[in-house]
């Protein structure tokens, strides 16, 4: 696994905000290549596709927690494929979506795969005008 926290993230989860907070209305970029070196750093390869609510202008959104635990909501996380190629690595951007190299942004980076990735896939290289749909999603806080 290769999940990664930018510096804003981790300040924000040691200060006043959760990952919820940090990241409700939020977007996932889904990008081509290796992810790089940390979350504060602009973003490698070629952006793919867009993760936002129905493949809309509206972002993510999350469910209730528990045990730890925070699901994505019940709507549709969903986006047009941009570009085709393979996918490699995304990006979870907070709601303002801070592209580019940022210190302070709220991100979280994690490798794409098919198994056994941060974010797992039914099939990585996508397509021109297709969409990509993420079925589920939790985001688990360890216990020990």
């Amino acid at each position: 696994m290769a999940i990664r926290l930018s510096t804003g993230m981790r300040n924000g989860l040691v200060g006043t905000q959760g990952i919820k907070e940090m990241f409700q209305g939020g977007f996932i970029g889904i990008f081509s290549g290796a992810q790089p070196a940390d979350p504060n750093q602009a973003e490698t390869g070629s952006l793919l596709a867009v993760v936002s609510s129905s493949s809309g202008t509206n972002g993510i959104g999350f469910g209730t927690e528990g045990s730890g635990a925070l699901p994505k909501d019940s709507g549709i996380w969903s986006g047009i494929v941009g570009t085709a190629g393979v996918a490699g690595w995304f990006r979870l951007y907070s709601a303002d979506k801070p592209m580019g190299s940022n210190g302070t942004a709220c991100r979280m980076d994690g490798n794409v795969g098919v198994s056994g990735a941060d974010l797992a896939m039914a099939n990585t290289n996508l397509e021109l005008g297709a969409t990509v749909t993420l079925d589920s999603a939790t985001f688990t806080e360890p216990a020990s």
